[in-house]
């Protein structure tokens, strides 16, 4: 049913499912581009340990016989000293969305970051919020456990959504209660969505993504000098704690440079911690479907295809 509203592809799946590879291809099939929904890819610098490969972009188009680069936004905004919280991104990308319709192109949000997702897809109501100076000096004594402590009695299903990066970084939380505490609890206005998007989720088996962050995790670690680009961003005036934050590669690296874990230590510890958070992303997205959004769980990439052609004929 044409409802009058502006087209959109979302491609959501846990880590390592294949999001980027698929969008890029979609994309070159339908004359799209790409919107990341990485709460980690926004920030400059922090390159091998996002997943940032800009090479993923390039794909062989048969129409103009040559490689050619899929535009891609919301990657490299923000430096990771500054602070970037949902409404940030959710205004940049409507910004992005809105100038790829205007140019008659398909817009493309794929991610892993549910509540970025959910933010641009629901249209979530958070611009309203008004900074308060004096509430936000004291929350920012607290230490992130006693945030998100407070937040979890505010708003435990909120709190349940958040992953491990949001519940470690105190700005994000500090954000979050901010706006809960003014009535805009985080909750979309049902009905008024801004696009009409259909949601594609990638099914894969856990054991499939399980074999996959494994060699990620010995990809970045030996081959992508992943520990050098945790140990440029401390010399570029990251405090370690800064970096712990961002979680995963980030925290176990930062722990492993602080002598507080051993090479095997931090390599184990990171594998487990990123199969459990692939666990809490699926998570999310079948709340998300309680909640009422429809999303088609594919593997088949030609049915994909096809579903997507359908969709926006």
């Amino acid at each position: 049913m044409n409802n009058g509203k502006k087209k959109i592809i979302v491609i959501l799946g846990p880590t390592a499912s294949g999001k980027t590879r698929l969008a890029v291809k979609l994309a070159n099939l339908f004359n799209g581009e790409i919107v990341s929904a990485d709460s980690r890819q926004v920030y400059k610098g922090m390159d091998i340990g996002t997943g940032k490969d800009l090479e993923e972009f390039s794909i062989f188009n048969f129409q103009f016989s040559k490689k050619i680069q899929i535009p891609h936004h919301l990657i490299d905004v923000v430096s990771p000293k500054k602070q970037f919280d949902l409404a940030s991104y959710q205004k940049l990308a409507f910004a992005a969305i809105d100038d790829i319709l205007s140019r008659g192109k398909l817009p493309i949000l794929t991610g892993g970051s549910g509540l970025y997702l959910q933010a641009v897809v629901e249209n979530f109501k958070l611009s309203d919020a008004k900074k308060n100076s004096a509430a936000r000096a004291a929350a920012e004594e607290l230490s992130a456990d006693e945030l998100f402590s407070k937040l979890e009695k505010l708003a435990p299903k909120m709190a349940l959504r958040l992953n491990q990066s949001d519940k470690n970084n105190k700005r994000r939380l500090v954000r979050y209660l901010e706006i809960l505490e003014q009535n805009e609890s985080l909750k979309r206005e049902n009905g008024r969505r801004k696009y009409d998007a259909m949601i594609i989720g990638l099914d894969c088996p856990r054991s499939v993504l399980k074999q996959r962050i494994a060699k990620r995790i010995t990809d970045r670690l030996e081959g992508q000098k992943m520990v050098e680009e945790v140990e440029k961003l401390k010399v570029d005036g990251l405090s370690w704690k800064r970096l712990e934050s961002f979680g995963l590669e980030y925290k176990f690296i930062s722990l492993y440079l602080q002598k507080k874990l051993t090479y095997e230590d931090m390599t184990e510890k990171l594998t487990i911690a990123t199969n459990q958070f692939s666990k809490r992303q699926a998570t999310w997205f079948k709340r998300w479907e309680k909640q009422g959004a429809k999303i088609n769980w594919l593997s088949d990439e030609a049915e994909i295809e096809k579903l997507v052609k359908k969709f926006i004929e």
